[in-house]
């Protein structure tokens, strides 16, 4: 695998809702810093996700998926909440064939979670995203945060069990608020803009544990 074996890493600090199929987008007018929203920008997920036969992975709250399409495509490792927020450490995709064969763990992505879990690493779900990103702009053109609206068909791949929905989230972005004082007021303003719109908080903390009922 090209690049930096230890990979690169940021804390996403987010939101999530469930809305039904017909919700119609919220106003973020009211948003603390937000002055305009970007065009709307499509985009196709087809993420996998693996762990161990005794979930070692889920058990120490960490995601171990293989993504394709978007602007962060690639090999990802979701760890457990810290400073309000997941550490995602991500690595480019190999050139590793067939995206509807079984993905193969790489080394680098294996070695970052050695303290946890080893191999074999066996498919636990998969989740297909048709998702559609708005940039959440300040007066200078800077992102603030990002909204998404995704619609997401699911399998289980242990039960076999297949599953639909919506969702939202909004994630800082580099021009987002950075104080914890700021965070609070700026997701109190997403909250009410969300709830205006139909939409209320979701039900699972991650698209991978409402794909595998919890």
């Amino acid at each position: 695998m090209s690049g930096d074996p230890k990979g690169s890493s940021n804390v996403e600090v987010e939101s999530k809702y469930d809305v039904d199929d017909e919700t119609p987008l919220p106003d973020w007018s009211a948003l603390p810093g937000v002055t305009r929203v970007g065009d709307p920008e499509p985009r196709d997920l087809d993420a996998r996700y693996l762990d161990t036969a005794s979930a070692d992975l889920a058990r120490a709250g960490v995601a171990v998926r293989r993504r394709t399409g978007g602007p962060d495509e690639g090999w990802h490792v979701k760890g457990p909440l810290e400073a309000g927020g997941r550490r995602e450490t991500q690595w480019p995709l190999e050139a590793d064939g067939d995206s509807d064969a079984d993905p193969v763990v790489p080394p680098a992505v294996q070695d970052a979670v050695a303290s946890i879990a080893e191999p074999p690493f066996t498919p636990l779900a998969r989740l297909r995203n048709h998702r559609t990103a708005y940039a959440l702009l300040d007066a200078d053109g800077n992102e603030v945060a990002e909204f998404v609206d995704d619609r997401v068909r699911a399998r289980d791949e242990r039960r076999g069990v297949e599953s639909a929905w919506r969702e939202w989230e909004v994630e800082l972005g580099p021009a987002g608020p950075s104080d914890d004082a700021g965070r609070a007021e700026f997701f109190a303003a997403v909250d009410a803009a969300v709830f205006a719109a139909g939409g209320r908080r979701a039900a699972s903390g991650s698209k991978l544990a409402r794909a595998l009922g919890h």
